[in-house]
């Protein structure tokens, strides 16, 4: 493998461990701010749930399936939405979280954009 080949390799990991974790990220975010941290009822709510689309994508993005990272990037557009929305409309700590979402979204959308990019301009054989 030449110079070029392992540097196109190590930035395809590097957006691969970036889309993982931010997934992760707003898995456990979504969980952490629904049912602890600034729930819209107390002791949570059943608005935890929006988590449950997010836990799809996980296998395929571990699998490093091409597809998922292409339908995943559209797919965050709408927690993305929902954080700028709440940012605005929500009392502290809701709108910090809010934030945070808005942050790890944008992070979890440049991760696989770059992803399928760099593994369609150089394919590495994987296994």
């Amino acid at each position: 493998m030449n110079k070029e080949q392992n540097s196109a390799s190590a930035q395809v990991r590097g957006t691969r461990a970036l889309a993982v974790g931010s997934l992760l990220g707003l898995i456990v975010l979504g969980l952490a701010w629904e049912l602890w941290l600034a729930p819209i009822r107390p002791g949570g709510s059943w608005l935890a749930l929006k988590v449950l689309p997010l836990c799809l994508p996980l296998a395929g993005l571990l699998k490093n399936r091409m597809y998922t990272y292409r339908w995943v990037s559209l797919m965050v557009w709408l927690y993305f939405t929902e954080g700028a929305v709440r940012a605005y409309s929500d009392k502290a700590p809701g709108n910090y979280l809010a934030l945070v979402e808005v942050a790890l979204c944008l992070s979890l959308f440049a991760a696989c954009a770059l992803h399928v990019r760099w593994r369609l301009k150089n394919p590495i054989k994987e296994g």
